[in-house]
C-alpha cells in the first residue's frame, strides 16, 4: 500500500471511529491535549453527565430584530469574553464567532441590524464536506467542530453559506478551559454548549435580557410548550437563507 493510501485508509479510519462514539452519544469530547468538553444537566430537565445528549431535544435560538438596535454589540462582547476570541475587528487575524450584520433595503432605505453566527442547521453543509468528521452534529441539534481532529482544511468554511466560520491563523494564549482552541483549527459559535449542558442560557442571551433588550430567546424547539416553540407559532419567523432547505436552528423574527 503506498504513501496515498495509507493516509486514504488513516482518515476513513478516523472519520468512522469518530462517528461511532457520536453515534453512541458519548458525553465527553476530547478538544484539545489535556482538556476535555464535559456533559452536565441539560436546561429544564437535569441528567446524570455520564448519559448523551438527549435526541429529543433540538436546541435553537430566535432573534427578534426590532429589538437589536445598531449601537449595541453586547452580545458579540459577551461571547468574545465567555469564549476568549479577542474583539479586534479583525477575524483574519483571530476568529470571530458572532458578528452584527446591517442589511438596506434597496427599495424604501429601511435598514436592520442582526447578529449572525453559525446557524446550527439540522442538514449542515459543513459537516457534509468535512473529510476527517471534525464537524459534526449532537444529537440535540449543537454543531461542533472536534479540534483534535480538524485538519485545517476549510473545507467547512467554504461549504457554509453563512461565513459563519473562522480559522485560527495565530498562536492563542489565556484560553477558557472550556472553550479549548487551536492554532490551524477552524471554529464557530457553539451555543455555549458548555453552558446549556450544565442548565444556563449561552452567554449572548443571558447578556442581552441583562441588559434590558430581550432581543434573543434560546430553547428547545422540539418542545411544544417551550417559550420559543410557543414564540415561533405565534409570529412570523425566518430563516437566512431557507430556499437551500438547511433547517436552521437560528430563526429571526420582525426580518
Amino acid at each position: 500500500m503506498n504513501n496515498t493510501s495509507l493516509k486514504d485508509a488513516y482518515i476513513d479510519k478516523t472519520r468512522r471511529d469518530f462517528l461511532k462514539k457520536a453515534g453512541a452519544g458519548v458525553t465527553t469530547l476530547a478538544l484539545a491535549s489535556g482538556v476535555t468538553l464535559m456533559a452536565y444537566p441539560a436546561p429544564a430537565q437535569a441528567r446524570n453527565p455520564d448519559e448523551a445528549a438527549d435526541p429529543s431535544k433540538r436546541w435553537g435560538l430566535l432573534i427578534d430584530v426590532n429589538k437589536c438596535t445598531e449601537d449595541c454589540s453586547a452580545c458579540v462582547t459577551a461571547c468574545s469574553q465567555e469564549n476568549g476570541w479577542k474583539l479586534d475587528g479583525n477575524p483574519s487575524v483571530d476568529a470571530q464567532w458572532i458578528r452584527k450584520l446591517k442589511i438596506k433595503n434597496p427599495h424604501g432605505g429601511h435598514e436592520q441590524t442582526f447578529p449572525v453566527m453559525c446557524q446550527h442547521c439540522a442538514k449542515p453543509p459543513c459537516v457534509d464536506v468535512c473529510p476527517t468528521g471534525a464537524s459534526f452534529k449532537r444529537t440535540d441539534g449543537i454543531v461542533l467542530v472536534d479540534k483534535h481532529i480538524c485538519i485545517g482544511c476549510r473545507y467547512c468554511m467554504m461549504a457554509c453559506p453563512y461565513k459563519a466560520r473562522s480559522f485560527v491563523h495565530e498562536p492563542l494564549t489565556d484560553q477558557k478551559a472550556h472553550a479549548p482552541r487551536g492554532k490551524g483549527t477552524v471554529e464557530s459559535c457553539t451555543l455555549c454548549v458548555h453552558r446549556v449542558d450544565r442548565g444556563d442560557q449561552p452567554a449572548c442571551v443571558e447578556k442581552c435580557a441583562s441588559d434590558g433588550h430581550g432581543a434573543l430567546m434560546f430553547g428547545d424547539l422540539n418542545d411544544p410548550n417551550s417559550d420559543i416553540s410557543k414564540r415561533l407559532a405565534s409570529y412570523p419567523t425566518k430563516q437566512i437563507r431557507a430556499d437551500l432547505g438547511l433547517d436552521t436552528g437560528v430563526r429571526y423574527q420582525n426580518l
